[in-house]
């Protein structure tokens, strides 16, 4: 009589498909926290994009008679390269040149907004936060913060 060794080794089909299945799930949270952490970082950074634009307006208005560069009511790179004394505003006060939004033209995603009155005594810059729908607003009064609709004028908005 011949006896069958039982060499039959590995895991069967069900073990490997729970295996597989948990590596799936743990892929899919690790991806959408990823995600969420990117989104954070890159508010993070228009944040502080908005922050050095205000710091070059307050050196621009200390040159300038208190005045703000007036008049211009469109995205950033119509500030940036508005000509001054020395160059332009971003090559005199910017001294890494004009500062974008991380992902500007990609997809829904829109460049900082710069607004001012045509005299130059006020401005508003404006950044669309990507994490949620609100918006990063900066006022030439000196106050910041995070609204729910884009300002359309150069009024600073209530917080």
């Amino acid at each position: 009589m011949i006896k069958r060794l039982n060499t039959a080794r590995g895991f069967t089909l069900i073990e490997l498909l729970v295996v597989i299945s948990i590596i799936a799930i743990l892929i899919a949270f690790g991806t959408a926290r990823y995600i969420t952490a990117e989104k954070g970082a890159r508010d993070t950074a228009r944040k502080s994009d908005l922050n050095q634009y205000r710091i070059a307006l307050e050196n621009y208005a200390s040159a300038y008679n208190s005045l703000y560069p007036g008049g211009i009511l469109g995205d950033i790179d119509s500030l940036c390269g508005k000509v001054v004394t020395g160059g332009t505003f971003a090559s005199v006060y910017l001294s890494g040149g004009c500062l974008n939004d991380p992902r500007a033209g990609i997809g829904l995603q829109e460049d900082y907004n710069y607004r001012s009155d045509p005299t130059g005594s006020v401005y508003v810059l404006v950044a669309d936060l990507e994490k949620s729908t609100d918006f990063f607003v900066v006022c030439s009064n000196g106050r910041s913060g995070v609204v729910a609709s884009k300002p359309s004028g150069t009024t600073c908005p209530a917080f």
